[in-house]
């Protein structure tokens, strides 16, 4: 209890810490005034009180310093405390799941697995028809490697014959890969009729998290947010949808894991930002790869609602990656190491290296030894049993390791210059870097690291397990329903060309007419989304030379700054074609509905990294000029005499078309389309304009219309640069709109006077008159063949969810039945080990002891005769038939034991009630303010007596009866006379505290003459007289008082207690 003193003077609250509910701490504060009297005392006095739950003693404590004005309010808080301690809390909850290729951590308020490690392995193990995770997957992946799957995420979205999936083969011989047919993917082989994919195993995985997260929530939980490395490409990222989507799990975001921890980083040091950018560098070696992110910290205005709120946002600047190093592979190589040294000691003929276990318990003790060895020089590997029940042991030392690992420590830079090199940052501009991952706890990585970043200390001030994690959730509740947290923006980009990167080739077959009239056609590449392009985004391409069905392809970019391994895995760039109908027939159509605006597709890039064509339309626009005034047409007269007039054939911008010859490279193809591009983006820029003059409805839509060759430039000013330009070109355009007005005024007004004009106040008056602007919109058909790794289909996917909902099911039934068996084997030995203690021998005779012993004798026989397949009901209902004999028998031991106790509470609460019905009376004294009638006194006085009376007879009656015997004095009886004294003390407490006493009326004022003088005065008159003592004024005391006020006051006593009386009666 802490008492606290707020701001200003003249209340005061007193805080509870430790009344709990549910497990839940709950902090109540009571407010008392002031004014009171020795508060530090009354603290002291409540506080032994309360502890012991004993309202009548804190009352008695401070009846006795004549505090009864306090106790009465006090009393009455301390009955408001008890209510206000049963309340329950409820609570919407999300989770995230960082889905690493080793570990995965779940967070939800706390990060825990069911095994109280801060972090789960990412392994599943199928085995006998059950499955395993965790520890018990890890020990299965030991004995039976074969039938544990993990690193899962190093395969999942890749083709069959891709390096990765060579690279797992190699890595994991004892795998049964096989091609899926229909996808192109990676099948595991279980047996002959039973195969699962990646996205199944995961799904399992992802299943088990949320598992995790419902027991530590105790509510079902169906919004996530998943990390995923930065460089997954897009069938990557589909894979895990669907694997999410495979348990009905709703993902909010896949969040890169690079740009959780920077989130998670930043959270806590928001006040540490500013306007101006600070860039960090975080370095993360995990287990299978190696990622270098520079990250942009800065505080910047955001819209929200109406109004504009700054809030911290964290930009990716740059990526640099390595798909290949990571501390899987040092293990992988310590392994071979052992497994050679096994070998040299030529303890038995057989190779370790043909023998699956063997290599698995090298594996598990690779990885101890590696940890090991990052905090010390020397350590023994030793096996026992490895290999024919020969034991193995060795020293390894540091060098040894660093020795098997050189050619990987030379990597440990490559992934830093390649983000150094992306964002355009120097080391001079980077303030901290902050290491993340296990691979950098070891030595030589962090020597290699200060070297080349030239620092003495690198940050290691965040959780390298946890960080991704809490970074996820943090943006879980930001997204999610029921939660309220602070705004943080998270900017990530189109990185690489494997994720995003370079994506963004868009290709499409242009028509151009050649001198015979015939089509011909060539291929055009123009960048849809470059490299380090921000999302999510929507961006418009406009094709505005097709006037029939077409096709165009959307592909990976360049792709020559990726290594030769990963630059394997993509055999062919190209992701999907999209195939447009009904572009002829909208054209036929609308051919008289005004100008051709081109053919436009809807780009998304979407939170989560993937791509979407939302939809493909065809816009035309048609102009309805209202007619021109008496002196802009005399303007227009004027300025074609003296300024003259363009001619037609200026107006149309050529659209640089010109034949590729040979293979051109894509700088020479986007170089032929610049002025196609420069053409759109003047068209667009007229558009946006007469929707600006014209109000309409599509305006935001067309203004996010960039043709790609300005958004290639923007891309490469800084997100601040972008930020600031849209904001000065909007205030540009609305101070335009409103000089428009003024300036048309002046040039009218000049007109009048000169009666010529230039040939720019002719294009002015044109400006002037706002033609009418419809727009017609029509979709197109679009049909889509994916040149990528296909999505799971709807029918693969329902059969999926079946085949997962068996095992889940088969599951549940599992943990039914070993509760089930549990349960009962635990009462049977729990009631053989009673039925010998000294409470049930004096409850129970010698032959109803004998009679159970037998029962339970006869259920342990018959559990272990019972087939191993049994349903668990069988096992449910043998427990409750045990449980109804012994029924009886329990019960009687639980009067014995509660008896007492009961008595003793009653007794307890007869002496407080005995207390408090004297404390009442004293309150009766005092007829001018008597709170509590004589019939209300009298009823409590009354109960007293009865239940004491009732006490007394029953224990004697009780003494009587054996304990073998069904008891007489019942504790559920005692509680209800419990219930009944307590139901009448508070009953006048709620009295006490609504009690209002009546205001005293005011007396009449009195007249008295004095002398021919006349002076009135009123009860007041002493108290004016006090306070005029200085000025000398005198004023004369009343004579006499009426007694008008007494006979009042009095009838009205007599109508409060006679209404009193009545209400006593009806309750």
């Amino acid at each position: 209890m802490n008492q606290h003193t707020p701001t200003g003077t003249g209340s005061h609250w007193i805080t509870f810490n430790n009344l709990q509910s549910h497990d839940i701490t709950n902090q109540v504060l009571i407010h008392y005034d002031s004014t009171l009297e020795d508060i530090p005392e009354m603290e002291g006095i409540f506080i032994d009180s309360l502890v012991q739950s004993n309202w009548l003693k804190a009352l008695k404590k401070f009846q006795e310093k004549g505090l009864n004005k306090m106790a009465l309010k006090l009393l009455i808080a301390v009955s408001l405390l008890i209510c206000m301690a049963s309340f329950t809390v409820g609570f919407n909850a999300v989770m995230s799941i960082d889905l690493g290729s080793e570990y995965m951590k779940i967070a939800i308020v706390k990060i825990e697995s069911k095994e109280s490690d801060r972090k789960t392995s990412t392994i599943v193990a199928l085995r006998n028809g059950e499955r395993f995770y965790g520890k018990a997957a890890e020990n299965t992946a030991v004995k039976f490697p074969r039938k544990a799957f993990w690193y899962l995420t190093n395969i999942v979205g890749r083709k069959f014959d891709s390096a990765d999936v060579k690279l797992y083969k190699e890595r994991f011989p004892y795998y049964d890969l096989v091609k899926d047919e229909e996808r192109g993917t990676v099948l595991f082989k279980i047996d002959d009729e039973t195969f699962y994919s990646p996205e199944e195993l995961l799904a399992m995985l992802l299943e088990k998290a949320k598992e995790y997260a419902e027991t530590f929530t105790d509510q079902s939980i169906k919004d996530c947010v998943i990390t995923v490395p930065a460089y997954f490409t897009q069938a990557e990222r589909k894979s895990i949808l669907s694997a999410a989507e495979l348990i009905d799990l709703n993902v909010l975001q896949l969040l890169s894991d690079n740009a959780a921890v920077a989130l998670n980083y930043g959270v806590f040091r928001r006040k540490e930002f500013n306007g101006t950018v600070q860039y960090y560098m975080f370095y993360d070696m995990g287990a299978t790869s190696t990622t270098a992110t520079i990250v942009g910290y800065q505080v910047t205005k955001v819209k929200e609602g109406t109004r504009l709120e700054s809030n911290p946002q964290l930009i990716i600047k740059g990526v640099g990656f390595d798909r290949g190093l990571g501390g899987m592979e040092i293990t992988l190589r310590l392994r071979k190491h052992l497994a050679k040294v096994f070998n040299e000691q030529k303890k038995t003929k057989t190779d370790v290296f043909t023998n699956e276990r063997s290599m698995g318990k090298l594996f598990k003790e690779a990885e101890k030894l590696k940890k090991v060895l990052s905090a010390n020089n020397a350590h023994f590997a030793q096996v026992e049993g490895l290999l024919e029940e020969i034991d193995f042991k060795t020293k390894v030392t540091r060098e040894e390791l660093e020795e098997l690992s050189k050619d990987l420590f030379e990597k440990v830079t490559k992934p830093i210059e390649e983000a150094l090199k992306v964002s355009q940052i120097t080391l001079g501009e980077i303030k901290d870097v902050i290491l993340m991952g296990g691979g950098t706890r070891i030595p030589k990585v962090q020597e290699i690291l200060k070297k080349y970043l030239g620092r003495s200390e690198l940050g290691k001030s965040i959780n390298t397990d946890e960080a991704a994690a809490m970074g996820a959730v943090y943006q879980a509740a930001y997204l999610g329903k029921g939660f309220k947290v602070k705004t943080f923006g998270v900017k990530e980009a189109s990185i690489y060309p494997i994720t995003i990167c370079n994506w963004a080739s868009v290709e499409f077959e242009k028509h151009k007419l050649a001198e015979d009239g015939s089509d011909s056609k060539r291929v055009v590449k123009r960048t849809l989304f470059n490299r380090m392009n921000p999302y999510p985004q929507k961006k418009v391409m406009t094709f505005s030379k097709h006037l029939k069905d077409f096709d165009f392809n959307v592909s990976y970019g360049d792709l020559d700054f990726l290594s030769d391994f990963d630059k394997s895995s993509f055999q062919d760039p190209s992701l999907a074609k999209f195939k447009l109908s009904g572009v002829g027939d909208a054209f036929t159509k609308h051919k008289e509905s005004g100008d051709s605006k081109g053919v436009k597709a809807h780009f998304r890039l979407d939170e989560s990294g993937i791509l979407h064509l939302d939809q493909v339309e065809v816009v035309f626009e048609k102009e309805e000029e209202k007619e021109e005034s008496t002196w802009s047409k005399l303007g227009n007269t004027l300025g074609g005499l003296f300024g003259g007039k363009k001619e037609e054939g200026e107006t149309i911008e050529e659209t640089g078309e010109k034949p590729v010859e040979g293979e051109n490279s894509d700088k020479e193809a986007e170089s032929e389309e610049a002025k196609p591009d420069q053409t759109e983006s003047n068209q667009e820029k007229q558009e946006e304009k007469k929707q600006t003059e014209n109000g309409d409805k599509d305006k935001k839509e067309k203004q996010s219309e960039v043709p790609a060759d300005e958004e290639d430039k923007s891309n490469k000013k800084s997100d601040k640069t972008e930020e600031k330009k849209d904001e000065t070109k909007k205030e540009k355009t609305e101070k335009g709109k409103k000089e428009e007005k003024s300036e048309n005024k002046t040039d009218d007004a000049t007109d009048k006077l000169n009666g010529t004009d230039s040939q720019n106040k002719t294009e002015a008056d044109s400006k002037d008159k706002k033609p009418n602007v419809t727009v017609v919109r029509e979709k197109i058909d679009t049909k889509i063949e994916s040149f990528d790794i296909p999505e799971v289909n709807e029918d693969s996917m329902k059969v999926m969810k079946k085949k997962l909902a068996e095992l889940t099911a088969k599951d549940k039934e599992k943990k039914l039945l070993e509760k089930s068996k549990n349960d009962l084997e635990a009462f049977i030995f729990d009631m053989n080990d009673k039925l010998t203690q000294e409470v049930y021998e004096k409850c129970s005779t010698e032959a109803e002891r004998e009679k159970l012993s037998k029962l339970l004798s006869e259920a342990s026989d018959w559990m272990y005769d019972q087939e191993e397949d049994a349903k668990a009901e069988i096992y449910q209902d043998k427990l409750k038939s045990l449980k109804k004999e012994i029924k009886d028998l329990k019960a009687r031991v639980y009067e014995f034991e509660e008896r007492p106790k009961a008595l003793k509470a009653l007794k307890d609460m007869l002496n407080h009630t005995k207390y408090f019905l004297k404390s009442v009376k004293n309150f009766t004294v005092v007829e001018e303010d008597r709170i509590f009638t004589d019939v209300e006194i009298t009823t409590l006085e009354k109960l007293i007596t009865d239940t004491k009376k009732w006490r007394d007879d029953m224990v004697e009656e009780q003494k009587k009866t054996p304990d073998s015997e069904k008891p007489k004095l019942l504790v559920e009886d005692v509680a209800l006379k419990l219930q009944a004294l307590d139901r009448e003390v508070k009953y006048l407490i709620n009295k006490a505290k609504n009690f209002k006493p009546k205001p005293k009326p005011k007396p009449k004022s009195n007249t008295t003459k004095t002398d021919g003088n006349t002076t009135k005065s009123d009860t007041n008159n002493t108290d004016k007289a006090e306070k005029n003592k200085d000025t000398k004024i005198e004023v004369e005391e009343p004579i006499d008082k009426t007694t008008e006020t007494k006979d009042e006051e009095t009838k009205t006593k007599d109508e409060e207690t006679k209404t009193k009386d009545e209400e006593t009666k009806k309750r």
